[in-house]
């Protein structure tokens, strides 16, 4: 189990942030088996792919090489002739074979934890560079894991290694009864046979390594539970102080809503329990603007501003959940109420004309809301 410095045990999975930035860091499961693996067996099978060719121009070369006339070696342009042939010989005999390699090498680094490059990891550290912490490394658990792994792969490539000979060794002595070209062609054979049955060997160790490095790298990353709420404080802040804010923030919502009632045409309210606000511009001609409401004690808000600036109150328990519940605060009222809206605001205009000494009107419309908008307050 993997613990901290000060012993605290690392119980948690590493949370997505965590691997982020161990991947920013160069922190990578990475694989050295697999990459050797990939790259000696894609070499040994490029060589028993090309191997042949590759002979056959060497064979060229050296006849090109060994055939000099006498004249020739005391010439200084011919010399320098012979030896850039034998270099443009060499190139484009190892060529595609360097090239097959190269890539492999690269895939074979990359195919577990992906392609990753951080400046990070390769900056100077002086940790690394202190003989203490060198000891330490030296001889901690990783280490001795490490020369466990090393004395095993050893021991396997060593075996594979002896079997193939002992396979190869009756034809190994023959080779001394054939002929010189002939004892070459066979003698680069069983060196390609014996290069790839060596490096499948490495499959076998690369099949332990990778699942042990996935692993290892996993377990490196855990996490304590108090990391893990240390980083979600970190990303997501503070609960308290997130509480806070949102308090605050509906404070100054409720104070902008509240200098908005003023300005209001009329207030309708359940009567104790929902309160709204309606504007109506006569201007415009649009449809009534919800421009406050709110439940409870906010409600009680809304009618004593709606008092204080002498704003009509009407009490329609039914009409104000149906705003309440289907409005919010800076649209229109839905398009289905706008009868029973209607209604209200000429009764309210003929109120406020009756201020001004004309006829009162007789009594408040009935105000029957849609059977789709009604609502129980719940």
């Amino acid at each position: 189990m993997a613990e901290n410095e000060d012993g605290t045990e690392k119980t948690e999975d590493a949370t997505s942030k965590r691997i982020e930035q161990a991947r920013k860091d160069g922190n990578v499961p990475r694989s050295r088996d697999l990459s050797s693996a990939a790259l000696l067996i894609v070499a040994a099978l490029s060589i028993y792919m090309v191997g042949m060719l590759i002979v056959s121009d060497l064979r060229g070369l050296f006849a090109f090489n060994f055939r000099l006339a006498r004249e020739d070696l005391f010439d200084h342009a011919m010399m320098i002739h012979h030896l850039y042939e034998s270099i443009m010989a060499t190139i484009d005999s190892m060529t595609v074979l360097m090239a097959i390699i190269a890539v492999a090498g690269i895939v074979g680094s990359v195919a577990l934890g992906g392609l990753n490059f951080s400046w990070k990891a390769i900056t100077p550290k002086l940790s690394k560079m202190s003989p203490i912490q060198g000891f330490k490394r030296m001889f901690s658990v990783q280490s001795l894991v490490e020369l466990v792994k090393s004395l095993l792969k050893v021991g396997l490539v060593g075996l594979i290694a002896t079997l193939v000979l002992m396979n190869y060794l009756p034809t190994l002595t023959d080779l001394t009864y054939e002929a010189t070209g002939t004892a070459l062609t066979h003698t680069v054979e069983i060196l390609i046979w014996a290069f790839i049955f060596v490096s499948s060997s490495l499959v076998i160790i690369a099949a332990i390594d990778v699942p042990f490095q996935a692993w290892q790298h996993k377990d490196k990353l855990k996490m304590t539970k108090q990391e893990v709420k240390d980083e979600y404080k970190q990303a997501e802040g503070d609960p308290q102080v997130k509480g806070r804010m949102r308090q605050l923030q509906r404070q100054a919502a409720m104070t902008r809503m509240m200098a908005d009632v003023p300005e209001a045409d009329v207030i309708i309210t359940n009567p104790t329990h929902f309160s709204v606000a309606l504007k109506y511009d006569q201007v415009t001609g649009k449809a009534p603007v919800l421009i406050a409401k709110g439940p409870d004690f906010i409600a009680l808000k809304i009618r004593e501003v709606g008092n204080y600036y002498d704003i009509p109150v009407i009490q329609s328990p039914a009409l104000a959940r149906a705003v309440y519940k289907h409005t919010e605060i800076g649209d229109e009222i839905p398009e289905g109420l706008f009868k029973v809206i209607a209604q209200l605001l000429a009764y309210v205009y003929q109120l406020r004309m009756a201020r001004t000494g004309a006829k009162p009107p007789e009594a408040m419309p009935n105000l029957d809301v849609p059977e789709e908008f009604e609502w129980n307050g719940q």
